[in-house]
C-alpha cells in the first residue's frame, strides 16, 4: 500500500490576516480617541470623521481614507507605534499614517519633506488642515490662539506648497 502524499504546505500554512474594513479603521479610531476633545472642546471623532470626509471629496483612495481616521493616533498616544506596526492595514496606510505624525522637537521643515517624500500622504494632511483652519472651527478659540493657529497651519501650507 503506497503512503499518502504528505499534505500541501499552502493548506497547512495560515492565509494573509485580512485588512481592516473603512468601517472597522472609523470604529478603531472613534474608540481610541473616544473621550478626547479638540481645542474647540468638540470630540476629537468629528475632527478625525471631517479629514476623512475631505479625503473622500478630494478623490483619496481607501487607504488614504484610512490613514485619515488614523491621522493623529500615534501623534496624540491614543494608539501606539507598535500597534501601528502590527496593524492589519496595508503598508501604505501605515506610511501615511508615520508620514503626517509630527515627532517632538521635530523641525517643521523636516515634517512636512516627510509628507512630501511619502506617497498618498499630502492629500491627507491637506484634508487635515482644511478642517483645523476652517474659520467657524477657529473663530470659537481665543483671539491668541486663533491667531497662532492660524500662522502655524499656513507656514505648514506654504512648506508643502499648497497655497
Amino acid at each position: 500500500m503506497a503512503d499518502a502524499p504528505p499534505p500541501s504546505s499552502s493548506a497547512a500554512a495560515p492565509g494573509p490576516v485580512p485588512l481592516l474594513s473603512l468601517a472597522e479603521v472609523e470604529a478603531l479610531a472613534r474608540r481610541a480617541h473616544s473621550g478626547q476633545t479638540d481645542k474647540a472642546g468638540r470630540p476629537y471623532a468629528e475632527h478625525l470623521a471631517a479629514v476623512a470626509a475631505g479625503v473622500r471629496a478630494r478623490g483619496g483612495s481607501d487607504e488614504q481614507i484610512a490613514a485619515a481616521w488614523l491621522h493623529d493616533a500615534v501623534e496624540d498616544g491614543a494608539l501606539s507605534g507598535e500597534w501601528l506596526a502590527g496593524a492589519a492595514l496595508g503598508e501604505a496606510t501605515k506610511a501615511m499614517v508615520l508620514a503626517v505624525t509630527k515627532r517632538a522637537g521635530e523641525p517643521v521643515e523636516e515634517y512636512t519633506a516627510r509628507i512630501l517624500a511619502t506617497p498618498g500622504a499630502l492629500l491627507v494632511k491637506e484634508s487635515d488642515l482644511a478642517h483645523n483652519a476652517d474659520p467657524a472651527r477657529l473663530a470659537v478659540l481665543d483671539a491668541p490662539t486663533r491667531e497662532r493657529l492660524t500662522a502655524k497651519y499656513a507656514r505648514v501650507r506654504d512648506l508643502l506648497g499648497l497655497r
